[in-house]
């Protein structure tokens, strides 16, 4: 019998998996328990019709980050901080101001995506990646100042 899981099930496949399984198996378990549907003509192409749409969207994603990418390349993001004398510096600057000086700049980014291992505790220049998704990363320049 031709099933089409609802969810996925441990041995036996992931969630849209469309899989050939004995008929005791499949009224049993797998539609007894919620985790499959029969796989009928209506459902096999509907579901064809979700993973299309599904890549079409993320493929739409990928090339949205590509381009922000583009944009941001090289990019020098000024921000600000409290200083003592000597360059001494109160704080540090996080993933969170860095978004926000993005944002202002009109880059929409977020703070979960900036990679920065450590936070920033001194005056100057430094180059911060940005992860924007797997395979789309760039580099921008944080220009860190005293107020």
């Amino acid at each position: 019998m031709k099933v089409i899981l609802k969810q996925d099930v441990k041995g036996t496949g992931k969630k849209g998996d469309i899989l050939e399984v004995s008929d005791g198996y499949a009224q049993n378990f797998l539609l007894k328990k919620g985790l499959a549907n029969p796989a009928t003509v209506g459902s096999v192409n509907e579901l064809k019709q979700k993973k299309d749409a599904a890549a079409f969207h993320k493929a739409e994603e990928a090339k949205a980050c590509r381009e922000l990418a583009n944009n941001l390349k090289d990019k020098t993001v000024s921000v600000q901080i409290k200083s003592g004398e000597n360059g001494k510096v109160f704080g540090s600057i996080t993933s969170q101001n860095i978004a926000t000086a993005l944002a202002e700049m009109g880059f929409a980014v977020d703070k979960k995506k900036i990679v920065l291992d450590t936070p920033i505790k001194t005056l100057g220049v430094h180059v911060v990646e940005i992860r924007l998704m797997e395979g789309v990363s760039t580099k921008i320049n944080v220009e860190v100042s005293a107020l």
